[in-house]
């Protein structure tokens, strides 16, 4: 089976590296899902879950916000501002994050905390 290899970088450290068989992103022009053979791609991050369908049958979701994406030969580099393996999410740091953003109206804080709380929620399905 064809493959591709993914490194997930934040700002801050390697979240995740290995190989994949596809992976699904949020971009500025809408969700994109990138698999082996799939023509270049340089596009801009959008807050979102990524997920991963790795190369032994394993499934990797992660928050990611903001960043970028690049697509070439077969190598996937995710570039991110913030990125949290669904694993590390406290679901209920995330929760009332997301209650205080709304308390606030801080729509940036908001995004981020629903964005924890999808991820979180895929990895446990």
């Amino acid at each position: 089976m064809a493959e591709l290899h993914v490194e997930l970088v934040a700002a801050d450290r390697k979240v995740w590296s290995g190989a994949a068989t596809i992976v699904v992103a949020r971009t500025a022009s809408g969700d994109i899902g990138i698999q082996p053979g799939h023509t270049p791609v340089l596009s801009v991050l959008e807050s979102g879950p990524v997920t991963i369908r790795q190369a032994d049958g394993g499934t990797i979701v992660a928050a990611v916000h903001g960043g970028f994406i690049s697509f070439a030969d077969n190598k996937l580099s995710l570039l991110a501002e913030i990125a949290e393996l669904a694993d590390e999410i406290d679901v209920a740091r995330a929760e009332r994050a997301l209650d205080r953003a709304r308390t606030e109206i801080d729509d940036h804080a908001e995004r981020r905390a629903e964005v924890r709380l999808v991820a979180a929620s895929r990895k446990a399905a």
